[in-house]
């Protein structure tokens, strides 16, 4: 784990990032709030491009609560069968749609709180819903953010709850609302699990991760 960042550099390395990519965008297909939820629900081990594969045709059929239910689990089954865990992640998507549904008129609620109480929903799930959807300045730590984290020194912590309150506490108020796709575009293709790939780096030189390879 790597020291954390000062403000300045932490400053520097967003600065750097928003010129890079002004409006980064989240990798998971959807067309509403609700196909957010099921998307995000669904890549849960599993890459944002094969969900995005088993949903181009499921969010044609079935982009509302009531649509989904409607279409029923084992047609569900049929599409996102080539997601890991398919068979769990059906059930929870059924189950809180029923409950979308039932408690919330067929509306995806916007709190943190109601959306984690519905199945298959955590923090990470929340958070990207409120940030991509509601542009709420939330923090969704993935493995990515995690792994960039604490190499960097932009956010260390030894959990995902510790990494997304470093980025709440040391992340300038200006970069919060895009600060988490930044670091998992730049997890996922720069700051790679094996083979990072710092000599391409835009953020090189502030970067505190003691294996680098400039």
């Amino acid at each position: 784990m790597a020291k954390q960042l000062d403000y300045h550099t932490i400053r520097e390395i967003f600065t750097r990032f928003r010129e890079d990519a002004p409006e980064p965008k989240g990798e998971l297909d959807h067309v509403n709030a609700y196909t957010l939820v099921v998307a995000v629900a669904l890549s849960a081990q599993a890459t944002d491009k094969g969900v995005n594969r088993a949903t181009a045709e499921l969010f044609k059929v079935a982009d509302t609560p009531q649509k989904m239910l409607d279409l029923g689990e084992e047609a569900l089954i049929d599409h996102i069968k080539t997601i890991g865990l398919y068979r769990n992640k059906a059930k929870n998507v059924m189950k809180l749609s029923k409950i979308l549904v039932e408690d919330y008129g067929g509306e995806v609620p916007n709190s943190r709180a109601a959306l984690e109480s519905l199945p298959g929903v955590g923090r990470k799930t929340a958070n990207v819903v409120l940030n991509m959807w509601w542009r709420h300045p939330a923090q969704a730590v993935d493995t990515h953010i995690y792994r960039f984290g604490n190499r960097s020194g932009v956010c260390p912590g030894k959990d995902v709850v510790a990494v997304e309150r470093a980025i709440e506490d040391h992340i300038p108020a200006d970069f919060q609302l895009h600060a988490h796709h930044w670091m998992i575009l730049h997890g996922r293709y720069t700051c790679k699990a094996r083979k990072p790939l710092c000599g391409t780096c835009l953020i090189r030189d502030l970067c505190m991760f003691e294996e680098k390879n400039l």
